[in-house]
């Protein structure tokens, strides 16, 4: 674990789930597994707090526990999980894949669970056709039977499963987000008795006590799912991340045909294949013929020719990443240094091994120009230089000097580089909002102010008034400060793209 890694996992954590969340998490990372009374100590927090703090962190994942290491009857201990911790980052891009795949109501049952850790089926059920209900016209409302089959396509294509069961203080409390799951009713959906629709929420002036009172009255309903939790499968929406990327390259090194023959290849073995697995499970032509869409219209004898090809060029899992590895890192060369400089690169990734007058040969590039270049790429980690002595003194007149590239320590380090630039971006994120805090929660009052009215039916005239309490400069203000936190939001998506093309090549390569 870096520092780099600590540094984003803090802010993430910060802006989550507060401070003293922040505080605890970020201890548990630096120091390693550690019980109760080690962390009260070393945090200066109070024991309530601390509890509260690794109740969060077990909630959502982000922490896991252990017997002690001294064998039986000593103190649990707690360990943070980094990976976890920085899947929060991808969170946007998880729902977006959700409400794509499976609608409004997939896309909601995956924030819901998101957001609250882990949640039993009928409770997401409630709430997701409640919050559906809300958002619909005054006499419709959302029936809890199409939520449940949402949630159970969800947990038969494998984007759901279990929590594992914990079976005390030897086991862990939280699985591990790149751990597969290892008891058989992973992804078995228990029957619920859940029958009605969903209901909008009235808020009275008692309306907290009504709710409170509600909440504890739905706690001691029954619906045959007690103590069965469920949680996002990350490495299920990785797969498909990864899957949607291998499609778009064969598209871009192909065609669009061959690349739809790759997505029903994928498709077939998606919730077979594990996300770990170098090649997806072996399938015949037949196969995949029945199984293409009626609107393709590829005909059989054309399907054979395409898998003729495919198989000359095969889509190996692994050798995918690499390659779409390779084309990042030769893509950030590019834009950072120049394509003279990326010529160069591509040059040395082929090659493996050049001298300086062979790179100015090859890469048709003045002397001059092609020394400042590698000696430019080489100060930056991205270009190695390999000694071969022809004797054993190491006298530099009798020693071959030899550039090269190596990929996988290049991919590590650029990916340390993503992860300063997510966290410089959340920084300054979160400094834009702090600087103007005054004026945000001022249009925050006014547009609840602008909402009750509204709802309420009151006249233009009483709203313009409301509107005119925000000046013409504080709206200037307020639309130059959207503006950036929106390309800082726009930037720390993009970059993650990045983070999670890198990741899946250097996690690929630990595994083949």
């Amino acid at each position: 674990m870096t520092a780099q890694e600590i540094r984003l996992c803090g802010l993430l954590l910060q802006e989550h789930f507060g401070e003293m969340v922040e505080k605890v998490g970020t201890h548990l990372l630096r120091s390693g597994a550690q019980n109760l009374r080690t962390i009260v100590q070393e945090t200066n927090l109070s024991v309530d707090l601390v509890k509260k703090c690794l109740c969060v962190l077990v909630q959502h994942g982000a922490c896991c526990f252990t017997s002690g290491r001294k064998g039986p009857g000593s103190p649990t201990e707690y360990q943070a999980c980094c990976d976890r911790i920085l899947r929060v980052l991808r969170y946007p891009r998880y729902i977006y894949t959700a409400k794509t795949l499976y609608g409004d109501t997939g896309e909601l049952i995956i924030e819901e669970l998101l957001q609250r850790g882990h949640m039993t089926m009928s409770s997401t059920v409630k709430t997701v056709a409640d919050r559906l209900t809300q958002n619909m016209e005054e006499g419709h409302s959302m029936d809890y039977s199409e939520v449940s089959s949402s949630f159970s396509k969800l947990v038969e294509t494998h984007f759901l499963q279990r929590c594992p069961p914990v079976g005390g203080a030897g086991t862990s409390g939280s699985t591990a987000p790149a751990a597969a799951p290892s008891f058989p009713e992973c992804y078995s959906v228990p029957h619920v008795s859940l029958i009605g629709r969903g209901k909008r929420q009235l808020v009275p002036e008692n309306g907290e006590d009504q709710r409170n009172a509600k909440r504890a009255k739905m706690d001691t309903e029954t619906h045959g799912d007690e103590g069965i939790y469920w949680q996002v499968n990350f490495e299920r929406f990785h797969q498909h991340f990864r899957d949607q990327a291998i499609i778009s390259a064969v598209a871009n090194k192909l065609d669009q045909t061959s690349s739809e023959i790759v997505r029903t290849i994928l498709r077939m073995s998606e919730v077979t294949t594990s996300a770990t697995a170098a090649c997806t499970k072996p399938l015949s032509a037949n196969e995949i013929f029945r199984s293409l869409p009626a609107s393709y219209n590829i005909p059989r004898h054309i399907l054979d020719q395409y898998l003729t090809l495919l198989v000359d060029d095969p889509v190996h899992l692994h050798r995918a990443l690499a390659n779409l590895a390779r084309n990042t890192v030769e893509s950030i060369v590019q834009e950072r240094f120049g394509s003279r400089s990326a010529r160069i690169f591509r040059l040395l990734l082929r090659k493996r091994h050049l001298e300086q007058k062979q790179v100015e040969d090859f890469a048709m590039i003045p002397a001059k120009e092609a020394k400042d270049m590698l000696y430019t790429l080489l100060s930056h980690n991205l270009v190695q230089l390999q000694e071969i002595p022809k004797t054993p003194d190491f006298a530099p007149s009798r020693t071959f000097y030899l550039y090269t590239v190596n990929q996988l320590p290049t991919a590590r380090m650029l990916l340390q580089n993503c992860y300063k630039t997510v966290a410089n971006l959340i920084e300054r994120r979160l400094f834009e909002t702090k600087e103007n805090k005054r004026l945000l929660e001022k249009s925050q009052r006014i547009e609840a102010i602008l909402a009750s009215l509204q709802a309420s039916g009151a006249e233009p005239e009483q709203l313009s008034e409301v509107e005119e309490m925000i000046s013409a400069p504080e709206k200037q203000q307020l639309d130059v400060l959207k503006l950036h936190v929106n390309k800082l939001d726009s930037a720390e998506n993009q970059v993650d793209e990045t983070v999670f093309i890198l990741e899946s090549y250097v996690s690929s390569t630990s595994t083949s």
